[in-house]
């Protein structure tokens, strides 16, 4: 073979070649059939129908127990201690004398001032028996009485003081703090002692302004304290502040029990449970209210059957459910579940439904 035909046979296999790569690429160059897109149908969601409903709602409030009649003994006199027999814990009755205090001083003085008055008494006495006989000046015997009127000043002035020197129990109750001790000396407005009332013993809770309204002097309550294990003592409300904390928007409410019972202290955690009185509100599931910048809101299914989101402004959380104070209507659908995927006009299919009021129930706000 030639070296000429073997340089044909190789240009024909080359021509081959290429037009056999040429077909192929034109090939893949041809538009085939587009494959299939799924079909978008409604978005799947539960929803429930909102109405207006009488709740009571019973919120477990903390706190704490304290001593409403509490009192703290100064000294209105400075002198040494000479009797002092009271601790912490011992009870003590009205009147009872609780310290005393050394009185030789202002004893002697008072005697002093006794002498003195019985003085200027015969003064008087004298200069109103010569006046009568006109051998004494009227201006004399007016001058003898004020002196005489003095002297009674001082002399009870004396005696008030000489009281001062016995601290007595204003009260009934139990000593909570013994400051000083026998032989000390207290100066005047020295606290000694603090004297309590136990029967005063009362729960101090914080309630939010949005509860208060619903609450009344008077109204039953539960107590619970965690030291005494989980017994329920029946309670009522004493006294509701006038002032709310500008920080908390919360006001202080005070509840007596109606039997204190053993082991209670000032100091120890309470739980209050306060019932409010039943009334109509606009309940949604706790789960159905999102979150966002400009505020609260939920997803409602419009009468077209499509998703709108709703701004809402809500209230009180009784137990899973929120209170709707404005945004809603009761007869409407709001969305609980299927959030993913979900935007404003979409069609929604709602797959089960239910009302709000029967998703409620008392617990915590």
């Amino acid at each position: 073979m030639s070296r000429t035909s073997l340089s044909v046979r190789r240009r024909r296999l080359f021509a081959g070649l290429f037009g056999a790569l040429l077909l192929s690429a034109c090939a893949d160059d041809q538009p085939g059939p587009a494959p299939a897109r799924p079909s978008s149908g409604p978005h799947l969601v539960t929803a429930i129908s909102v109405e207006r409903a009488p709740v009571v709602a019973r919120q477990e409030r903390p706190g704490s127990l304290r001593l409403r009649r509490l009192v703290r003994l100064f000294s209105q006199e400075e002198g040494r201690i000479t009797d002092l027999d009271l601790y912490e814990g011992d009870q003590v009755r009205a009147g009872q004398t609780l310290v005393q205090l050394d009185d030789d001083l202002l004893r002697a003085e008072l005697d002093k001032a006794r002498a003195t008055a019985a003085q200027e008494r015969l003064n008087l006495e004298r200069l109103e028996s010569l006046a009568r006989r006109r051998a004494a000046a009227d201006d004399e015997v007016a001058r003898a009485r004020t002196e005489l009127a003095i002297a009674e000043a001082d002399l009870r002035l004396l005696e008030t003081r000489l009281d001062f020197t016995l601290i007595r129990a204003p009260f009934a109750g139990v000593i909570t703090e013994r400051l000083v001790e026998p032989g000390d000396f207290a100066t005047k407005n020295t606290h000694l002692l603090t004297l309590a009332d136990p029967a005063s013993l009362v729960a101090e809770v914080a309630v939010s302004e949005l509860v208060l309204p619903q609450l009344a002097v008077g109204d039953a309550v539960r107590i619970r304290l965690d030291a005494l294990g989980g017994t329920w003592f029946d309670g009522r409300i004493l006294r509701i502040h006038p002032t709310l904390s500008a920080s908390t928007r919360q006001a202080r409410v005070e509840v007596r029990f109606d039997a204190i019972p053993d082991g209670a202290r000032a100091g120890q955690f309470a739980r209050v449970e306060l019932a409010t009185a039943a009334l109509p509100r606009l309940l949604v599931p706790f789960r159905a209210v999102q979150q966002e910048r400009a505020g609260a809101f939920v997803w409602v299914v419009d009468a077209d059957g499509r998703s709108a989101r709703r701004p809402v402004e809500t209230g009180l959380r009784i137990a899973d459910s929120v209170e709707v104070l404005a945004g809603l209507e009761p007869g409407e659908q709001v969305i609980t579940r299927g959030f993913l995927g979900l935007a404003e006009g979409r069609t929604v299919e709602v797959t089960a439904t239910g009302l709000a009021g029967r998703e409620a129930a008392p617990g915590n706000p």
